[in-house]
């Protein structure tokens, strides 16, 4: 991942959950680890509030608890797509 060295914090969590593959989810604190600053989940869960690239799949990130956490189309949304996708 050294192509995300000069990004910023944002651009490099928009770019890590663009590569989560489909059926698969990261936790909001892997997130935050992969992309430099392991103590920003919460700031990870912001980012990802104000997101709606529909190429950019929120929906695959949980809380560590594993349960799913919000989502800015709605809960029950996440729940349909991750189920979709074979995850739940």
């Amino acid at each position: 991942m050294g192509k995300l060295q000069s990004k910023t914090f944002s651009e490099k969590v928009l770019e890590i959950v663009k590569n989560i593959p489909k059926g698969q989810v990261f936790t909001y604190k892997k997130v935050a680890k992969l992309s430099g600053s392991p103590n920003a989940s919460r700031a990870v869960g912001s980012i990802l509030k104000k997101n709606y690239n529909p190429k950019i799949p929120c929906h695959r990130v949980i809380r560590s608890d594993g349960s799913l956490g919000n989502y800015n189309r709605g809960n029950s949304e996440k729940a349909r797509k991750l189920k979709s996708e074979g995850y739940i």
